[in-house]
């Protein structure tokens, strides 16, 4: 017999506990809703705390849930065993059932128990007990009720079978279930065992008795403030992972298949044989957990950063590319890696399959961040250990470790790591104390309180012109000259705090005398690039450009590398073949404008845009949908203006002329006096004649192409075209064109054949579904026939209720008409299964709805038993329901039901 697969093992669990009339309720996020004091859910209660504490209730007084945990931080944090232990990990699943009130110690037992032994087939001899030592009533349950061996329970004390909350509230005992993994030491060891805490027992489940509320402090556990609780509860957690390990047969957790296909991805990956991959286990341990970690946390959207659940994020990450490296990878691989998580995972966990694509983005981009420093941290590292060890040192200063932190962004458990791999400690009371001085310097230890962000970029601005380092203007901006300046950078800002210095990891918002990055407006996006120190020995990635207010420009970004100062000379540098694609684009919206004017009348005007490099989007004013010939003809027209290499001239001029010449300008927007206008083509014949602030290529022919991806309605009387240019374009044309050869190839058939050929497979299909349906409908028709010849007879009424396998919902209802024909006074109730979920109808002949008869009210009975509802008229009803293996029995009430009523 095959051993069950991980996602059996947790839809086992959950279908167990729903036939338990619990309510099957999903993970709730790896972030904690409004709960300040956790940084990750950590356990299955955690969604379920304001329940225990009264403060939240539910439609239900039982539950079960799968939820995702990650456990990285104080008590909890499993980090440094990631890898060398087999059941250590940072995220994991926790199985758990819980009651609010609904049933205590006694069910709690026998349903852990059923589910190990008669689901799951553990067997009983392989299982060992644990109660509270004061807990008679857990202890009785399962010696004398379960039948357990008194010689497989041990009874322990608070330090394992006690669980509070806090040093008062809620608390209980706790009752743990453990895997015996050598049971040839004998029964008679097991409970020395259990109290000397032994590996031969792996804990598999906690059962905790919330039955009491601690009124005060009791470290002693006398029970003296412990009054019990008027509605007792149930809070249970079993490691999916160590349950899995135990019924696939693995020594460690990693050899199952929640890990295995993981593991197998970087071993591709590498290029490793099994021997290669044996010899450097803890690497590829590591890389798998960290991994499945990064993938959950930032599908939940943690993504990558310096502080809190950011920093978690980044951590392993960067930790996994350490040990990448020590695999010998040399280029960005984890998000390959991440993909098998997905492929693993994202059956149960959806949520990993609709965020795919950031899931390999973020991991993507910080690990190629992270590679930036890598080989200089580690060097630098090394060459530390290296002099401490020649002077007879084995502790790395804690000033050190900052230094490697702040300014290369090695993170301080990848130092601890490989500290230890050379026999080293690190001084985490120096490092610790070198990060309070930086929190301190940077503002952090300031009193928190409502940051007014808009009064402390005016306070910037004044100190700066005040000071001389800006003049009354403002900022000097140039987006339409060279992508790159240099000057001092004049201010740092985080967490609308002016600072002097950020290290590495830390968002910045930087200000320079000049810039050229252009600042969102008009449609068009903001750039990006980088601002670097003297010799490049900082670097800031800019994510965005922002004018806070007027004179103001900041670049916002993250420090990858140094720590920058207020007062360095630094160099501003635009990404620049972004901004070519966002010019392509953008002069490409003024060809569409131009266009659409020309199709479809001069009433259209331009009511919204976003010009990205990826990417166009239009919003026009026009009362109807666009047509397959119009689409055609817009997109004909532009790309004959854009082959046609008209030049593209800026001028800027007063706005007065500028209205007078026809210039375009966008509804609604205000202009100033003088104002810059986009010229296509000559200025005698203009193909296009706008007023934009944004920028643009200098002639048409550098867009390359332009192709309408879709087309649609925005709002009343508004259309919208999105649209691709350049590189976009040839990429989606090479897709279209891969797409055509593939469908051809599937049906043998040339392209240009292609319509044709699917007009008439379409036929076929069509003709071969109505022969289908013909030949169903006369089976079914002759199944039912003979069921007619069996229905029950209560005196002069015809009874029927029967399951026809592979109706429609339509073949029931002719049916039941034909039941009726043939009946003069009866009753008849028919299901099916269709795409998994039961359908029934009921029909009753009009003398019994005469006599109290409702084909509605029989229905809802019925469908209940499917967990479904429905209704009708008094002669026929129909209904649906969820629980296809219930049908039968639902049918079977029909009897019951009718004699009742006619009683």
């Amino acid at each position: 017999m095959q051993p069950m697969t991980s996602a059996e093992v947790r839809q086992a669990f959950l279908d167990f506990f729903s036939e338990m009339r619990h309510k099957i309720v999903a993970s709730s996020s790896l972030v904690p809703a409004n709960d300040p004091t956790l940084l990750f859910t950590n356990a299955g209660m955690v969604q379920f705390k304001d329940v225990f504490l009264g403060l939240d209730k539910r439609n239900y007084d039982r539950a079960a849930t799968a939820q995702k945990c990650m456990r990285v931080s104080g008590k909890h944090n499993d980090l440094e065993n990631v890898g060398p232990s087999p059941r250590h990990h940072t995220f994991f699943e926790m199985l758990g059932n819980f009651s609010f009130g609904a049933y205590f110690k006694r069910e709690a037992i026998r349903y852990a128990y059923d589910l190990l032994t008669r689901v799951y087939g553990l067997p009983p001899e392989r299982l060992a007990f644990t109660v509270y030592e004061s807990d008679d009533e857990a202890y009785d349950i399962w010696v004398k009720e379960i039948g357990v061996d008194p010689r497989r329970v041990a009874r322990m004390g608070p330090k394992t079978n006690f669980w509070q909350m806090a040093e008062t509230g809620p608390c209980g005992p706790t009752s743990e279930i453990h895997w015996d993994r050598c049971p040839e030491k004998g029964i008679d060891r097991i409970i020395p065992d259990l109290v000397a805490e032994e590996d031969r027992f792996l804990e598999l489940w906690n059962l905790v008795f919330m039955q009491f509320n601690r009124t005060q402090p009791d470290p002693d556990h006398t029970g003296r403030y412990d009054v019990p609780l008027p509605k007792p509860g149930v809070d249970t957690g079993m490691g999916l992972e160590r349950i899995v390990s135990v019924l696939q047969g693995a020594e460690a957790n990693y050899d199952t298949d929640l890990f295995l296909p993981i593991i197998a991805r970087t071993q591709a990956l590498a290029g490793m044989s099994d021997a290669e991959r044996e010899a450097n286990i803890i690497p590829f341990r590591v890389i798998a957990d960290h991994m499945r970690a990064a993938a959950f946390l930032i599908a939940d959207g943690v993504l990558p950063g310096a502080i809190g659940r950011d920093y978690i994020c980044r951590m392993v990450i960067r930790r996994a590319a350490r040990f990448g490296a020590r695999l010998g990878f040399d280029r960005p691989f984890l998000a390959d890696v991440a993909e098998a998580v997905i492929e693993t995972m994202g059956g149960h966990y959806t949520e990993l399959v609709e965020k795919r694509e950031a899931i390999r983005q973020a991991i993507t981009l910080e690990e190629e961040r992270f590679r930036r420093t890598l080989d200089r941290g580690m060097d630098e590292l090394e060459a530390a250990l290296d002099r401490l060890e020649s002077e007879g040192q084995r502790v790395l200063p804690g000033q050190i470790a900052f230094y490697l932190k702040a300014t290369l962004g090695l993170p301080v458990e990848v130092i601890r790591d490989i500290c230890q791999e050379r026999g080293f400690q690190v001084d985490d009371a120096g490092f610790r104390a070198e990060e309070e001085k930086h929190i301190l310097a940077s503002g952090g230890g300031q009193a928190m309180g409502q940051i007014d962000t808009a009064e402390v970029y005016q306070q910037v601005l004044d100190r700066l012109v005040a000071d001389g380092l800006l003049p009354s203007a403002g900022v000097a901006h140039d987006p339409y000259g060279p992508l790159e300046v240099e000057g001092k950078v004049l201010a740092l800002i985080q967490n609308g705090r002016q600072v002097e210095t950020a290290i590495t990891g830390e968002r910045v918002e930087v200000v320079l005398p000049a810039t050229p990055f252009y600042v969102e407006s008009g449609g068009q996006i903001t750039d990006t690039g980088v601002i670097t120190g003297p010799d490049d020995r900082w670097r800031i990635e800019v994510e965005e450009a922002a004018r806070p207010l007027g004179g103001l420009i900041i670049h916002r970004g993250e420090v990858v590398e140094g720590t920058p100062h207020v007062g360095d000379l630094a160099t501003a540098r635009v990404d620049g073949l972004r901004r070519d694609a966002i010019r392509r684009a953008h002069t490409a919206t003024h060809l569409l404008h131009a266009a659409l004017r020309r199709r479809l009348g001069l009433h259209v005007q331009q009511r919204g845009s976003l010009v990205a490099p990826d990417r166009l989007r239009f919003d026009f004013s026009h009362p109807q949908a666009l047509t397959p010939e119009d689409l055609e003809a817009i997109t004909r027209d532009v790309n004959e203006a854009i082959m046609a290499n008209l030049p593209v001239t800026p001028v800027v001029k007063p706005l007065e002329i500028a209205r007078k010449e026809g210039a375009m300008a966008l509804f609604g927007e205000k202009y100033s006096d003088d104002v810059r206008t986009i010229t296509v083509g000559d200025p005698r014949q203009r193909y296009s004649y706008e007023l934009c602030g944004g920028t643009h290529v200098s002639r048409t022919s550098e867009i390359g192409s332009f192709l309408i991806t879709s087309e649609g309605s925005a709002a009343a009387g508004i259309r919208r075209i999105d649209a691709v240019t350049g590189l976009g374009a040839a990429a989606l044309m090479a897709d279209r064109l891969r797409l055509l050869r593939d469908a051809a190839a599937v049906i043998n058939a040339p392209v240009h054949e292609l319509p044709e050929r699917i007009q008439a497979l379409q036929e076929e299909l069509h003709s071969a579904r109505r022969e289908a349906s013909q030949l169903r409908r006369e089976m079914v028709r002759y199944e039912f026939s003979e069921l007619l010849a069996k229905a029950r007879r209560i005196g002069e009424t015809t009874m029927l209720a029967a399951a026809i396998k592979g109706a429609t919902l339509e073949n029931l209802r002719e049916l039941a008409d034909q039941f009726r024909d043939r009946n003069r006074s009866g009753v008849v109730a028919l299901g099916t299964v269709v795409d998994g979920r039961p359908q029934l109808i009921v029909a009753v002949t009009e003398d019994l709805v005469a006599r109290g008869l409702h084909a509605g009210n029989l229905i809802k009975e019925i469908a209940a038993v499917v967990g479904g509802s429905g209704g009708g008229r008094p002669t026929l009803a129909q209904a649906g329901g969820k629980e296809a293996a219930k049908l039968d029995q639902a049918l079977a009430r029909l009897s019951d039901l009718v004699e009742q009523a006619l009683r």
